[in-house]
């Protein structure tokens, strides 16, 4: 007769873990996988389509602006920082120029509705508010130039024979005003404001000086020259770059050279004088674009081997980068035939700015901030408007600045199941042999 095992012999049996927690466990860590997935897509798959192409996503982007903007988005950005306003409907209605000038001709309806859309809002009393109409040039270099490039850009989306003559006389009118204002000038750098003035203003008034000359009869061609020849003698001596700041009376640096104006006025100086740009891009990318924790491209504020403080320009400078800057250079970078670097940035941008796709949105940083959005649309569909592409100058980035970052996701998608197999690999250890009809282990 068998006897009853005694109390020491019975194993009680194991503690279940509780199923909720489980679950829940295995719920968190393949959502974890997931977006490490997905980073990691992110990171492969082109994010720009170069000059000719239409950029993935920026439409649906731009129909994201279109109703932040109809909800105040203008407004909220005014109060971060003082063209926040402006810049906002510029760089939309810009954006749309540029998906226009890749549709036909009989397809371009909506860019050009869109973009004089942006216009009107502009030349509204919101869109000159922060601008003094008091200054030699009436509200400034600054309001001045970017209006008159963003009239062009709907002109060139005009065939030539049906060009609203309106909108061609104020161009022509506009363009002269600022040819003047040039001219009278001894410095090559106009106030955007009292007694201030920033070189990259004075760049994207030139540049759409040269715009007029592609678009109607040339006439400022001996302007430009001057003007070329003024800043080549006002470089900044540290860099060999436009300065941040110039003196407004002279022209002479006042500043050093910070990435947030150069990654902006390298996209217009291209439009300019195409050598002399192809000079101060390299210059720019040798001393400003860096890889911080070698985790990838990004831009600093200052040049490297110099540090400073952040400013409205700027935004917040994490490890000296300038998140701004950053996003306006994969455009500069394209607009330079730089095809590696471009393409970096936007790969770099689609995992790190944490983008939201629906079928008819997208929007980047949860939609937070609409003018990131903006800059980042207008980056990925630069192109040069006056001219020719530019020959691409040596690539100083390879594909394999991605393998850190995937390396890392690969990491953060693995970690949340290292718990689980750790323990299924201990209890596989102590798991007792199976016993033959002995009872004994099968290996004794």
């Amino acid at each position: 007769m068998l006897k009853p095992p005694s109390a020491a012999q019975v194993t009680p049996p194991p503690r279940k873990r509780p199923r909720v927690g489980r679950t829940l466990r295995r719920v968190v860590a393949v959502a974890i996988g997931v977006c490490a997935l997905l980073g990691a897509v992110r990171l492969v798959v082109p994010a720009t389509s170069g000059t000719t192409d239409e950029p993935p996503g920026v439409r649906r982007q731009l129909t994201f602006l279109r109703a932040a903007l109809d909800g105040g988005a203008g407004d909220q950005a005014q109060s971060l920082f003082p063209e926040g306003y402006f810049f906002l409907h510029a760089l939309y209605g810009l954006s749309w120029v540029e998906l226009g000038m890749r549709a036909p001709d009989g397809e371009r309806s909506a860019a050009l509705r869109e973009a004089r859309w942006a216009l009107a809002r502009l030349e509204s009393p919101p869109g000159r508010a922060p601008f003094s109409p008091d200054l030699d040039l009436p509200y400034g270099v600054f309001y001045r130039g970017w209006t008159n490039w963003l009239r062009g850009g709907t002109l060139a989306l005009q065939p030539p024979a049906r060009r609203d003559p309106a909108e061609l006389r104020r161009f022509a009118d506009d363009s002269a005003a600022l040819a003047e204002a040039f001219g009278a000038s001894e410095s090559p750098y106009l106030e955007a404001y009292p007694g201030q003035a920033w070189p990259v203003d004075s760049t994207v008034a030139m540049a759409s000086l040269r715009l007029h000359d592609t678009l109607l009869p040339p006439r400022f061609a001996a302007t430009a020259d001057r003007w070329l020849q003024a800043v080549r003698q006002r470089l900044d001596p540290r860099t060999g770059l436009l300065p941040h700041e110039a003196d407004p009376g002279t022209g002479a640096p006042a500043e050093v050279a910070r990435g947030s104006s150069q990654s902006l006025g390298q996209r217009f100086l291209v439009e300019i004088d195409p050598a002399f740009a192809a000079d101060q891009y390299r210059r720019f990318r040798d001393r400003f674009v860096v890889s911080p924790l070698g985790l990838g491209p990004a831009v600093r504020e200052y040049p490297v081997g110099m540090d400073g403080p952040a400013d409205v320009d700027s935004g917040p400078l994490p490890l000296g980068v300038s998140l701004s800057a950053t996003a306006v250079a994969l455009g500069t970078a394209q607009i330079h035939g730089d095809a590696p670097l471009a393409e970096a940035l936007a790969n770099y941008g689609e995992l790190a700015g944490l983008p939201i796709d629906t079928p008819w949105t997208k929007r980047y940083a949860f939609g937070l901030l609409p003018i990131g959005d903006a800059f980042l649309a207008w980056s990925k569909t630069a192109r040069p408007w006056v001219s020719s592409p530019p020959a691409p100058p040596p690539a100083t980035i390879s594909w394999w600045w991605r393998i850190p970052l995937l390396a890392l996701l690969l990491v953060i998608g693995v970690a949340p199941w290292l718990p689980t197999l750790v323990r299924r690999h201990r209890n596989r250890r102590a798991r007792p042999e199976p016993a033959d009809a002995t009872g004994r282990a099968a290996t004794e």
